[in-house]
C-alpha cells in the first residue's frame, strides 16, 4: 500500500496486489474522516468492527463510508491481481470543498452530520479513467503530489456530479436510515426476482412504504425509476453472461426475465447499441 498525503487531513491509498496470494493491508482511520474506496481491477474486501461485519468492492465499483460515531479503520482484504485507489479526506476539509453549496449535499446539512452511511455503486467509465491515470501516474517527483491532487479533485467532482439534479445524489441523508433500508430492500427485491419482478405497488406493499414514497425515495437514491434502474441491472447482467462463452442468447434472455429472443435482442440492442450475438462476436475478435 502505498500512501501519498496531498495536505493535512487529506490523503490517498494505492493498493495493487500483482501476486496469487490474499495481501492484507492496514491504516488507522478516525471517525473525522470519511472514505471512497474505488476497486478497479479484480476485487476486494473492507472488513470492520472486529470482522462483524464487511463490505465487498468489486470490479468497476465504489464504496462510500461515513461515521462520525465510530472509528473505521481500513482493513482491507485484496484478492489476486487486484488493484484498489481509497481516497480519505477528513470531514472538515471536505466541507471546505462545498462551502458555497453545502445545502446542497445532503449529508452535509446540520441534521445529518451525526449521522452514519455505507453503501457502494458503479463507477462511470469517466471515473475509471481518472482512476487509472491516478494509478499509473508518470510524472516528474517533483509534482507528483499536484498531479495526483488534481486529478482527487477531478474524481470527486465526478462522483457528486449534480448535472441531473439533486435527486440523483448518490448519498441520500436527506431522509432518515430506516426510510434508506427500506429504499435498499426494495432494490434487493427487484434484483433478487430479475426474471420476475414484483409490480411497484407490491414492491412498496412488500418494504412497507406507500407507492408515493416508494418511488420517490427510490429516485432520490438510486437516480432512475424501479424499473428504469432494473432495466439497466438487467441488460449490464445480460452482457457479463454473456462475456463468460458459457450460455447463448435464448438462454441469457430467459435469466434476464425476456420469454422470447426478439424481445431480448431489441433490448439489449436498445441499451448498448448492438445486438447480442454481435456483441459475442466482437469480443471473440479481440481474442
Amino acid at each position: 500500500m502505498t500512501e501519498i498525503i496531498l495536505e493535512k487531513g487529506f490523503f490517498v491509498l494505492l493498493s495493487k496486489n500483482e501476486t496469487d496470494d490474499i495481501q492484507y493491508f492496514q491504516k488507522d482511520v478516525d471517525n473525522k474522516f470519511i472514505q471512497f474506496h474505488f476497486c478497479i481491477k479484480g476485487s476486494s474486501r473492507f472488513i470492520f468492527n472486529d470482522s462483524s461485519y464487511a463490505f465487498d468492492v468489486l470490479d468497476s465499483r465504489h464504496m462510500l463510508l461515513y461515521n462520525t460515531l465510530k472509528k473505521l479503520p481500513v482493513n482491507l482484504e485484496l484478492r489476486s491481481k487486484s488493484w484498489v485507489i481509497s481516497v480519505i479526506i477528513s470531514i472538515e476539509k471536505f466541507h471546505s470543498l462545498f462551502s458555497q453549496e453545502a445545502a446542497y449535499i445532503p449529508f452535509l446539512s446540520d441534521e445529518n452530520k451525526t449521522k452514519k452511511y455505507y453503501d457502494d455503486g458503479q463507477t462511470t467509465p469517466q471515473m475509471a479513467i481518472v482512476l487509472n491515470q491516478i494509478l499509473n501516474f508518470n510524472v516528474n517527483s517533483s509534482i507528483k503530489n499536484l498531479y495526483v491532487k488534481g486529478k482527487v479533485y477531478e474524481l470527486l467532482s465526478l462522483f457528486f456530479n449534480t448535472n441531473e439534479g439533486i435527486n440523483n445524489e448518490k448519498c441520500p441523508f436527506l431522509i432518515d436510515e430506516d426510510y434508506v433500508k427500506k429504499i435498499k430492500k426494495a432494490k434487493d427485491i427487484v434484483i433478487t426476482r430479475i426474471a420476475e419482478p414484483p409490480s411497484l405497488q407490491e414492491l412498496a406493499d412488500e418494504v412497507g412504504l406507500s407507492l408515493k414514497k416508494l418511488k420517490e425515495g427510490f429516485k432520490q437514491i438510486y437516480g432512475d425509476s424501479v424499473f428504469s434502474f432494473l432495466f439497466n441491472y438487467k441488460m449490464e447482467f445480460a452482457r457479463k453472461l454473456l462475456e463468460t462463452n458459457t450460455v447463448n442468447v435464448n438462454e441469457v434472455g430467459l435469466k434476464v426475465g425476456y420469454s422470447t429472443s426478439s424481445h431480448f435482442i431489441a433490448a439489449f440492442k436498445k441499451k448498448f447499441g448492438i445486438t447480442p450475438k454481435k456483441y459475442v462476436q466482437s469480443l471473440n475478435q479481440e481474442q
